[in-house]
C-alpha cells in the first residue's frame, strides 16, 4: 500500500496550524511535525497542544520533547541514529541520504525512512535533486519502508509510485491547500486507503 505522509511547516500554512493538524489526521494522514527553527523548550510547547488534536503524531528530532511527552513516535536524522534512541520509540524514522545511510539506520532498527530530495524544491533551493534512480537504489537497498521526499505534487507523485518507493512526504502541498480532502483526491485518494 502506497501511504501519504505530511512533514509540517507551520510558517507555510494557510489558515490556523492546529485545525490543519487536526484535518490531516481526521483524513488519516501520518504527520511528521518538523518546525526545524524552534528551541527544545518551545517545540515542546507546541507539539503537547497538537498532541491533544493528532495522537499518533511523529515528533521530529526532539528526543527529549517526545519523551516528556510520552509519545511513542520519533523522525530522526541519520547523525542522531544509534540503538539506544531506537529501542525507546515504538517507531522510528530516519532521514537518509545514501544507500549505505539506509542499510545502516535498518541495522540499527529504524522502522522506516525518508529518502530525499527526489524532485526541486524551495526547502533545498540550489541543490540539485537525487531522482526517482536513488530512489528506487534507496527502495532495493533496505527490507522497511523508504517514503520519497522533496518536491513531490499531484503532478509528480505518479512517478515516485512507480519507483517502488512505499510512499512520499509531502510539506507545501499539505500546509497551503485550501482542503486536504479534496488534496488527497488530486494526490490520487485510494493510494492512501
Amino acid at each position: 500500500m502506497f501511504k501519504i505522509l505530511c512533514v509540517t511547516n507551520r510558517k507555510l500554512c494557510v489558515g490556523n496550524f492546529t485545525d490543519r493538524i487536526s484535518e490531516l489526521h481526521k483524513n488519516d494522514v501520518t504527520v511528521i511535525l518538523r518546525e526545524k527553527d524552534l528551541s527544545e523548550d518551545d517545540y515542546t510547547i507546541l507539539a503537547d497542544k497538537i498532541i491533544r488534536v493528532c495522537p499518533d503524531i511523529i515528533l521530529h528530532t526532539h528526543i527529549w520533547a517526545a519523551e516528556r511527552l510520552g509519545t511513542d513516535r520519533i523522525h530522526i536524522p541519520m547523525s542522531m541514529s544509534d540503538k539506544y534512541i531506537m529501542k525507546k520509540f515504538n517507531v522510528t524514522g530516519v532521514s537518509v541520504h545514501s544507500a549505505d545511510e539506509a542499510v545502516k539506520a535498518e541495522i540499527m532498527g529504524a522502522d522506516y525512512i525518508t529518502a530525499g530530495h527526489v524532485f526541486e524544491t524551495d526547502c533545498k533551493k540550489g541543490l540539485a535533486p537525487r531522482g526517482t534512480g536513488y530512489l528506487k537504489k534507496m527502495s532495493k537497498s533496505v527490507n522497511i519502508p523508504v517514503y520519497g521526499i522533496g518536491g513531490i505534487t499531484p503532478d509528480n507523485i505518479e512517478i515516485i509510485r512507480k519507483s517502488g518507493a512505499s510512499g512520499a512526504c509531502i510539506m507545501s502541498g499539505f500546509m497551503q491547500c485550501e482542503n486536504v480532502e479534496k488534496y488527497l483526491i488530486k494526490l490520487n485518494r485510494d493510494a492512501i486507503l
